[in-house]
């Protein structure tokens, strides 16, 4: 089973103007959605429809609305009360292919809340699984708790992945080698923060065919213990390091709507893949390809299978 955590999860408001955004102006919603969010219910909603087993694991007040949305969208959960209402993030389409995203920091979970998400998380797990721990952290949380997690997650026998940002990537990467989780998914700027590197260079370099940056820094953190580094590069495509090389492809051609989970979605694509039992290569294009897939969708809507179009022959090894 994959298993997700999403420390932060959020409602997902997305309204489109229709037309440009002007600061001070006053503007006019043509349309406007709220889904779920956070990057681990991203992940999960994907892995759900491939029809895989999954369960998402987050916390929340009972009576909260996001459980509502979740049960509506069928996938499988488990929460934890806590006091604080889930944050709502807001993102604003304007033209020309313009998103800006407004997120709320989310409500402070105490002490109390904080063992119980992670005897939940810990109880839900068996051996053989894989856990993909994903986003920020909510407040109240200590910076290192994903350090923790893979610690106590390789403890029960669990295969664990991460994608986050900020002090919580900085403090994974602090505890390297010694505690390396089995995947990791960061972007350029993310991959720029943990080995030092400039993280727009390396993306506007891959954009012109230059890939040694990004494949060495990859194979930094693949070397330092991590098992599959997944770096995901926007509009340049993606490279994928691990069992000791590194595999790059561009990104399909496809329209862009909207920008909002698309890390998560080729996230959800490599799992699948690694799920289905798919080589190097074929991963890191089923990953791109649910990553373009959700680029072409509005707000923050995650894949079905059957409008995902991986294309292996792209992929080079480098």
């Amino acid at each position: 089973m994959i298993i997700t955590l999403t420390a932060n999860p959020s409602l997902d408001r997305t309204v489109d103007l229709g037309g440009p955004l002007t600061p001070g102006g006053v503007h006019r919603i043509g349309a406007e959605s709220t889904q779920p969010g956070g990057k681990g219910i991203n992940v999960a909603l994907g892995v759900h429809r491939a029809g895989l087993p999954v369960l998402a694991v987050l916390p929340a007040a009972p009576s909260d609305p996001l459980l509502t949305l979740l049960e509506a969208d069928g996938l499988p959960h488990r929460s934890c009360a806590v006091a604080a209402r889930v944050r709502t993030n807001l993102t604003v389409l304007s033209s020309p292919e313009t998103t800006t995203k407004l997120n709320e920091p989310g409500g402070t979970l105490s002490a109390t809340e904080i063992t119980a998400l992670e005897q939940l998380l810990l109880g839900a797990v068996t051996p053989g699984d894989s856990v993909m721990l994903s986003g920020s952290l909510a407040p109240g949380l200590p910076v290192d708790e994903y350090v923790h997690l893979v610690e106590a997650l390789h403890d029960v026998g669990a295969l664990v992945g991460v994608d986050t940002s900020d002090a919580p990537l900085t403090a994974l990467a602090a505890a390297l080698p010694g505690t390396a989780p089995d995947f990791l998914k960061p972007n350029a700027e993310e991959l720029g923060q943990i080995t030092g590197t400039d993280g727009v260079l390396l993306e506007q370099e891959a954009a012109a065919g230059e890939l040694t940056g990004v494949r060495d820094a990859a194979l930094d953190l693949h070397h330092q213990g991590v098992g599959a580094v997944l770096v995901t590069l926007g509009g340049a495509g993606g490279l994928l390091a691990t069992e000791g090389s590194a595999w790059y492809s561009p990104s399909p051609a496809g329209p862009v709507v909207s920008t909002v989970g698309a890390g998560d979605s080729a996230t959800a694509g490599y799992l699948i893949a690694r799920e289905w039992g798919e080589k190097p290569g074929e991963r890191l294009a089923r990953a791109l390809a649910y990553g373009t897939a959700a680029v072409g969708l509005p707000g923050t809507t995650i894949p079905h299978p059957d409008q995902v179009c991986p294309d292996a022959a792209r992929v080079i090894r480098l």
